[in-house]
């Protein structure tokens, strides 16, 4: 089901459908495939060079970058079309669009957009996130790594986790502490690292799903150039927020592996005796509930995309949306598996549909943490939705070097 359209968004959403239609399909990932980490890349890098050389790699970029200087509802639009098809848009390169293309274009200096905005327009750059570290996850400010500027750079210790995909990054975007003796907000700075850069090491973190797509990454002694800072110095908190505000609104984005109809497919296959489950009343209730949250969030959507079709910010409704998806992704997930019995808990199974909904179990259980964990979302929406009182912060004018033990 479309959005309603104005006429140049349909205008634009026809021109995005007929290039897809003519491109797409063949760089669609074949049912039943399990591909490699580097599969994936090389799949991944096609499909953004494919999309870049028609303009569609960041189409909110400006021309001269290779974007086409879209709006933001043409952006959505963009996403929501492409969804229909099974291409594959891989973590280090959405990483590249969505989080350091944004706070480099936004905060960096003219020679920066140089070197690193087309490139990773085109996918010949794929990045990583350096922000979280094992005391500082939902309280980022926390963080604890330091960077000490020496005569032409900056020299960093410190250790970040869950870095997604670190292991085939060229580049990271990278928030560290450098001035300790000011509140912890204040005392940080944004940098892009080369993944290359001795004194980096990256060591894997085996999922439950036998996959290892997270990282611990410790740095020691690297050294980082001040022309690879982002932003003015003790500006990192700024620039954080530029990228958390962008991942929070592609991290709720969907595809039809995620939507409910799957699983209402299943209800309505008869099984060895001839009855369906869609004819049990348990069944039919927590189906019709589910169905009717992805149609909210249809809608919800929809509400956002007139507010962005009016020259509007989305507001902080999209983490009402995150929430919603993300834990009914779980639980669609979890009860598919539930009602396929013994072969909806084995993850090699032959069946392609079984094994996205174990995928989709295992999942949804990190999406409910990136972008903002939904202890974060809850709190954001009760602040700036419904207009509650803050959380108090007792920490918020301290210096960070006083915060309990010393944690320079």
């Amino acid at each position: 089901m479309d959005f309603q359209d104005s006429p140049s968004e349909a205008t634009f959403r026809k021109k995005v459908r007929d290039w897809l239609s003519d491109n797409a399909p063949a760089n669609e990932l074949s049912i039943g495939w399990n591909p490699t980490e580097e599969d994936l890349i090389e799949a991944g890098r096609k499909w953004q060079a494919t999309k870049a050389a028609a303009g569609f790699g960041a189409i909110s970029a400006p021309q001269a970058i290779g974007g086409l200087d879209a709006t933001a509802i043409e952006t959505v639009i963009f996403n929501e079309e492409e969804a229909r098809f099974n291409v594959r848009n891989i973590t280090p390169i959405n990483i590249g669009i969505h989080m350091a293309l944004p706070v480099i274009y936004r905060h960096g200096t003219s020679d920066q957009l140089k070197r690193f905005l087309a490139p990773t327009i085109r996918g010949e750059l794929l990045w990583c996130q350096l922000f979280s570290e094992p005391g500082a996850g939902s309280d980022l400010a926390a963080l604890r790594t330091r960077a000490i500027r020496t005569d032409d750079g900056w020299i960093v210790n410190g250790q970040k986790v869950w870095s997604s995909w670190a292991h085939h990054a060229d580049f990271g975007i990278l928030i560290a502490r450098t001035d300790p003796t000011v509140p912890k907000h204040k005392g940080l700075t944004f940098f892009v690292l080369d993944m290359r850069t001795p004194g980096i090491e990256i060591r894997p973190i085996e999922q439950i799903s036998g996959k290892s797509d997270f990282n611990e990454t410790f740095l020691t002694d690297v050294f980082i150039p001040d022309d690879c800072r982002i932003g003015d110095e003790g500006q990192g908190w700024a620039c954080a927020m530029t990228v958390l505000t962008s991942e929070r609104g592609s991290s709720g984005n969907a595809n039809e592996a995620h939507s409910v109809a799957p699983l209402l497919d299943i209800a309505c296959e008869p099984m060895q005796d001839g009855r369906r489950l869609i004819d049990r009343d348990d069944v039919c209730e927590r189906l019709a509930h589910w169905i009717a949250e992805e149609q909210a969030v249809h809608f919800l959507k929809a509400r956002m995309l007139t507010r962005l079709s009016k020259g509007k910010g989305a507001g902080a409704e999209g983490g009402i949306s995150k929430l919603v998806f993300t834990n009914r992704l779980q639980r669609t997930a979890g009860y598919a598996m539930e009602l396929l019995g013994y072969a909806g808990s084995v993850a090699r199974s032959s069946d392609v549909h079984n094994r996205v909904f174990f995928d989709n179990y295992l999942w949804s259980a990190a999406l409910r943490v990136a972008g903002g964990s939904d202890e974060v979302l809850r709190n954001q929406i009760a602040e700036r939705i419904l207009e509650m009182p803050g959380e108090i912060r007792n920490d918020k004018n301290t210096p960070f070097d006083q915060l309990g033990r010393s944690r320079q």
